[in-house]
């Protein structure tokens, strides 16, 4: 007859130890059920810090540009007048500042202009404004230009496709610069006689025309490739199915996924046209005087490097800046916008 064995009391039991959520690796995909996708891009463009870095860069140029006035008033100085020339002191008797360094004082903070003796300061506010302004309406109208013709060569196809997509060959094979060059006289001359000075507003909307003329033709047949593929997805047999027509299958299926090559174009495009029209004004067809431009800045600084370098370096470096920075906000945006890229 055997007898049950007493149970051993259990001593104590070992302790846990607590989960520090501070030394915790976080996963970063933990809790992105129900987000949007915006917020989903927002999220993962949060993270990519050259990406924040470069939209503030940005971001100050938009502003600079659009307080150019503002900050006109505050500094107390116009891109216009002639300090050099009205006040005796500035310049010597060669045109360049008595001053080292371009002219460089509290007063003038990045000098004076050889020759006229301009603020370098607000003329660089200015051009940035100018600049940026007929880039902005250029990209603005390639970028639907090409979004129509882009989504309607795709999505109809046949003849419509063949048409469209020769229109597009034709244009990219265009050297832009020479025709830009050639043709901004030539429409010019249609609204201004031969004896007539050519305004401002005039030819501030000839560049625009003719850049946006040269620009659409890029987007428009990276968006006929993506509709190519998209129009034979489920979603979009779907629609036809259910008798949707052809505009609300462009406009409800078809453009919501295009968002992420047309913002990465835009923003591609625009330091391209921004480049572009400087280089027609250092060229002699962009904004004449007395407007101010980044490209006139240069053509002036390339007559008087020799003399003073100054004058030359802050657009210079100005460009630069700007140039890289949108080209590296591009690059985040489109990161942020395909979760299959990883960096």
């Amino acid at each position: 007859m055997t007898f049950p064995t007493p149970a051993t009391s259990a001593g104590p039991a070992d302790p846990v130890d607590p989960v520090d959520p501070a030394t915790t690796p976080r996963d970063p995909d933990r809790d992105v059920a129900g987000l949007s996708p915006g917020r989903l891009m927002w999220r993962r463009f949060r993270r990519d810090r050259t990406g924040v870095v470069a939209a503030i860069i940005v971001a100050c140029y938009l502003l600079v540009a659009a307080a150019a006035p503002l900050i006109s008033l505050l500094y107390g100085k116009d891109p216009y007048t002639t300090y050099g020339l009205d006040r005796p002191g500035l310049l010597n008797e060669y045109g360049f500042p008595i001053l080292p360094n371009g002219g460089i004082s509290p007063e003038f903070w990045f000098g004076i202009e050889p020759g006229l003796g301009r603020d370098v300061f607000m003329q660089l506010v200015y051009g940035i404004r100018t600049s940026l302004a007929i880039a902005l309406a250029a990209t603005l109208g390639s970028t639907l230009i090409g979004i129509v013709i882009g989504v309607v060569a795709g999505y109809f196809g046949g003849r419509t496709d063949y048409f469209l997509g020769r229109v597009i060959d034709v244009t990219l094979s265009f050297p832009s610069t020479l025709f830009i060059i050639a043709f901004t006289p030539v429409v010019e001359n249609l609204f201004v006689g031969p004896d007539e000075e050519t305004p401002v507003w005039l030819r501030a909307l000839t560049l625009i025309i003719v850049l946006t003329a040269f620009s659409w033709a890029a987007i428009a047949r990276l968006l006929r490739g993506q509709v190519l593929s998209l129009r034979e997805r489920e979603f979009v047999e779907a629609a036809r199915v259910t008798g949707a027509s052809p505009a609300r299958i462009i406009f409800k299926e078809l453009l919501p996924n295009l968002w992420t090559p047309i913002l990465v174009q835009a923003t591609l495009m625009l330091p391209a046209l921004v480049t572009a029209e400087a280089a027609l004004s250092f060229l002699g067809v962009g904004m004449i005087e007395p407007v101010p431009d980044w490209g006139r800045m240069f053509l002036r600084g390339t007559e008087v490097y020799q003399d003073d370098i100054t004058y030359l370096m802050f657009p210079g470096v100005a460009l630069l800046i700007f140039v890289i920075a949108f080209n590296l906000l591009g690059d985040s945006v489109r990161d942020a916008f395909d979760p299959r890229i990883r960096r």
